[in-house]
C-alpha cells in the first residue's frame, strides 16, 4: 500500500501537509544527486524518515524557544520540526547544522520552496559557537558519548536533548555513563519496536 503523508501520527493542518509533501518532492529529486536518504528506504519514506522525525513534536517541552539539530543532513528531525512547528509553535527559532555545504543548500532550498523560516549553518558542531539551545535534537549522527558533548557545547543549562536512537541503545547509554551524568527517559518510538527516543536532560561530565 503507497505511504500516505498524512500518516504522521500527529494532528497537523492540510497546509503543514502540503508543505511536508513539497519537501518530500524535492527529496526524492535531489536524493541520486546527495544521498540524502538511503535509497532502500524510499519506498517507506514517509513512516521511516517523516514520522520518526514529527514524533519528537510531541514531545517538547510546553515552553521553549530555540532548537538545534546536529547534522541535519536530509533534514531528519530538524527540518520536519521546523515545518510542523511553523504551524503549531510559530515562535520557536530552529537552527539547522550540517557540515556539508550541498545538504545545506537542499534545506535552504526546501525553506525557500515552502514558506518555512529556520537558520542553516554550514559548520561542524564542534566548530560553533555555544548556540545556546533551549532544546537539541539528532538523528542517525553519532554514538551517545559523543551527542553529549555537543549537547553540552550547546545547550542551556536546563534545557533538554532528544536524540532519536536504535537497537543499540542501551549499550550506547552505559558507555556514555562512564564520562556523563545525566537524567534519562526512554521513550518508545512510533516507528520501531526496536528503538527510542532518549530525553536527555542535567548533563554534567564525571
Amino acid at each position: 500500500m503507497q505511504e500516505a503523508p498524512s500518516d504522521l501520527g500527529l494532528d497537523v493542518s492540510r497546509e503543514t501537509i502540503a508543505r511536508l509533501s513539497a519537501y518530500h518532492d524535492l527529496l526524492t529529486k535531489w536524493n541520486p544527486r546527495i544521498n540524502l536518504v538511503s535509497r532502500s528506504t524510499l519506498d517507506q519514506i514517509w513512516s521511516r524518515h517523516f514520522r520518526d522525525s514529527a514524533q519528537l513534536a510531541q514531545l517538547m517541552p510546553k515552553e521553549f524557544v530555540s532548537l538545534a539539530d546536529f547534522g541535519s543532513g536530509g533534514g531528519f528531525p530538524g527540518l520536519v520540526l521546523a515545518i510542523i512547528f511553523s504551524e503549531t509553535r510559530p515562535g520557536v527559532q530552529v537552527t539547522l547544522v550540517d557540515a556539508d555545504q550541498r545538504k545545506c543548500t537542499f534545506l535552504q532550498t526546501v525553506l525557500r520552496n515552502t514558506g518555512v523560516s529556520a537558520r542553516v549553518l554550514n559548520a561542524r558542531i564542534e566548530d560553533l559557537d555555544p548556540l545556546g539551545a533551549d532544546v537539541v535534537t539528532a538523528r542517525a549522527l553519532a554514538p551517545l558519548t559523543q551527542l553529549l558533548a555537543h549537547a553540552e557545547r550547546h545547550l542551556r543549562s536546563n534545557g533538554h536533548a532528544f536524540f532519536l536512537k536504535g537497537a543499540r541503545f542501551r549499550t550506547e547509554v552505559e558507555e556514555a555513563l562512564a564520562t556523563w551524568r545525566f537524567s534519562g527517559e526512554e521513550i518508545p518510538s512510533q516507528t520501531s519496536d526496536e528503538a527510542v527516543v532518549l530525553k536527555i536532560g542535567e548533563l554534567a561530565r564525571v
